[in-house]
């Protein structure tokens, strides 16, 4: 199972749009969803290019604004 989702972000309008379409996927499924803007933790997911999609602390999207149908498609994986 999923046990939290975390969208590595600066705060950027796409980082907040893949925050905002990971929330859309999720909802009604009973998981967190973190909005990580902390530059020191975002390193150390060795995200290099923003913004960044994490589930159960395994990077599975950079770089790349998802639209909640994609993300919902992974989170069922």
């Amino acid at each position: 199972g999923i046990c939290c989702i975390k969208v590595l972000g600066s705060g950027c309008k796409s980082c907040y749009q893949l925050y905002e379409n990971t929330l859309k996927a999720v909802e009604g499924m009973g998981i967190e969803v973190e909005y990580v803007t902390d530059l020191q933790k975002i390193m150390e997911y060795g995200a290099m290019s923003m913004p960044a999609l994490v589930i159960n602390e395994k990077v599975v999207s950079v770089g790349r604004v998802l639209k909640p149908a994609e993300i919902a498609e992974i989170v069922e994986k």
